[in-house]
């Protein structure tokens, strides 16, 4: 009689010409790309750049860039002197940056945060970025094309799903959240090959976060000795890029490579999930091609 009263009031209901993509019992399927349609908001932080070409040399009124450099935490802003009486130089890097917007208040003509998440990058310079660097561009992709392209590229070389154990080296847990978020229904990591194990003995790549705190420095390397190679390791955030807001100090090491090789830097505080499924596209090339040979044999075996 329950189940009889429910359905009729579902009945009646009227039906929503455009789905939202919940889930939660309203008959209603997860759509192909749950975040297509779906854009950050505008005050949203997930990038910062250096607005170079629009800023002339820093001659007319160096005091907010002082104040922009004086007032960061993670002091990711420098400014280079370099006749030793004005500055003509600023560099960001991006791997120390957690998003804080202060350096926007103090100098907009200068630094903008915007909504699009930072590229990640295969070497720990490319994240500092100054007035006479190239700027980092990605191309506005969904999660769903981005996935796509991961999923191929992870078949192509290694012909199997890739096996992804994920550590936290001392992290205040901001990046497990969009971690987590990877396996929850919206965003549906596995559906592109990928997933997560339990050991570091099964997993391709290491995904760790965190400045590598120094209680966690032992146990890091156990599990980077402990992965198969080859092996592949992401830094994620700007904790394990460079030790983010807790920096190089007597209870951490200053970052993930500080400890262990690092082959993928993800930027951000903390990286959206669109940003860590990024880099994981760009720690697939980092896997040999031979590696799938490998693996059949042993299949074979």
């Amino acid at each position: 009689m329950f189940g009889k009263k429910r359905n009729q009031a579902k009945v009646n209901e009227p039906v929503d010409s455009k789905p939202q993509g919940n889930i939660l019992g309203n008959q209603i399927e997860t759509i192909r790309d749950p975040i297509g349609r779906v854009k950050a908001s505008p005050n949203y932080r997930g990038g910062i750049a250096l607005l170079a070409k629009k800023v002339q040399p820093l001659e007319t009124d160096k005091t907010k860039y002082e104040e922009a450099e004086e007032i960061c935490p993670s002091k990711a802003i420098k400014i280079i002197e370099t006749d030793g009486k004005k500055p003509n130089q600023v560099t960001l890097d991006r791997g120390k940056c957690i998003l804080c917007g202060r350096c926007q208040e103090a100098a907009p003509d200068l630094f903008k945060v915007d909504s699009l998440f930072m590229p990640s990058t295969k070497k720990r310079q490319d994240l500092v970025e100054s007035f006479y660097s190239e700027p980092a561009l990605i191309e506005n992709k969904s999660y769903e094309k981005i996935g796509r392209e991961l999923k191929d590229k992870v078949s192509k070389i290694l012909g199997r799903s890739l096996a992804v154990r994920e550590l936290d080296a001392g992290s205040c847990n901001g990046c497990e959240v969009e971690i987590t978020a990877l396996n929850n229904p919206v965003y549906d990591i596995e559906r592109f090959g990928i997933h997560f194990v339990a050991s570091p003995r099964h997993a391709d790549v290491l995904l760790i976060t965190g400045p590598a705190s120094r209680n966690m420095e032992v146990a890091l390397k156990r599990t980077y000795e402990a992965t198969p190679d080859p092996k592949i390791v992401v830094a994620v955030g700007a904790c394990g890029c460079s030790g983010g807001i807790f920096g190089d100090t007597y209870a951490t090491t200053g970052g993930i490579d500080k400890v262990v090789p690092v082959d993928v830097y993800i930027p951000g505080c903390p990286p959206r999930p669109e940003a860590i499924l990024y880099g994981l596209l760009l720690a697939v090339d980092r896997i040999r091609p031979e590696v799938k040979e490998q693996d059949s044999e042993v299949r074979k075996i």
